[in-house]
């Protein structure tokens, strides 16, 4: 029986030119073909090895129709042992069920690695956006300077801005209006507000209806405190949402906390 790299097949033997041990590089793919589990790259260069290699193809056709089998076997726990490889009611021997089902898991296991570090890079880019956000509140860019996001850079474009400041709370709001075909876009400025606490913008219609155009939370530090020890604290915090009233169909805004607590109010 000749066994080359996990990838042989038991048999009577071989003559002629298939005798021997063939280079292991370019010889032990062929279980790993048969599988399909060879990526594009991978499969593309076995396969032009496989055109010129007679022992190979021989090895391939012995393997056909074991897929399935095998990778079922793959998934199962203690996968790769000799119980799972000697359960085989087709195998050309024990040795090779079992060193095939490993590679198998070998290989999905990179495949899984592989993925994971994919999803690790994507949910970075995911977390980057909000702490762009953040950094207009108390952040700084190598120059020393404030950091503008998205929220801020559209308040101090927008021209339709309105102002108010409660007397028992002492918050302050601006909010920056703009009309969209399937709206309107609000920024809002807000500042003196303590945390922690989450809060939502509201506006609310001249019909009396309600729609929440955006939530955030406020940290312990707060947002546009004069008197604060921190950059980040002294900074206004900068919001934006959407509302389905047009302009002219908002009668004012509110700045409420999710307790129920009205902060400021501003009229549009």
């Amino acid at each position: 029986m000749s066994v080359y790299g996990g990838f042989g097949t038991g048999g009577s033997g071989m003559s002629g030119p298939m005798q021997g041990s063939p280079a292991p590089n370019e010889h032990e793919t062929v279980g790993a073909y048969a599988l399909g589990i060879l990526d594009d790259a991978e499969a593309t260069a076995f396969e032009s090895h496989l055109a010129t290699c007679e022992w190979c193809a021989q090895q391939l056709d012995e393997l056909a129709g074991m897929e399935p089998m095998l990778a079922a076997l793959a998934d199962l726990p203690g996968s790769g042992t000799p119980a799972i490889g000697e359960s085989l009611s087709a195998k050309p021997s024990p040795r090779l069920a079992e060193k095939l089902v490993d590679e198998v898991s070998e290989r999905r296991a990179v495949k899984r690695r592989r993925g994971f570090y994919l999803v690790a890079a994507a949910a970075a880019l995911i977390i980057g956006g909000p702490l762009t956000v953040l950094a207009t509140t108390g952040g700084s860019d190598d120059s020393g300077n404030m950091a503008a996001g998205p929220a801020q850079t559209a308040f101090q474009t927008m021209t339709d801005k309105k102002s108010a400041t409660d007397p028992a709370t002492h918050v302050t709001a601006t909010v920056a209006m703009e009309k969209k075909d399937w709206g309107t876009h609000a920024v809002l400025q807000l500042k003196n507000v303590t945390g922690p606490e989450k809060c939502s913008l509201i506006a609310v219609g001249k019909n009396g209806e309600r729609e929440t155009v955006t939530s955030w939370s406020v940290p312990n530090w707060g947002y546009g405190l004069p008197n604060a020890k921190t950059e980040e604290a002294k900074n206004p915090l900068y919001v934006h949402g959407g509302a389905a009233f047009t302009p002219n169909e908002i009668d004012h805004f509110e700045v409420m906390t999710f307790d129920g607590k009205r902060l400021v109010e501003v009229d549009s």
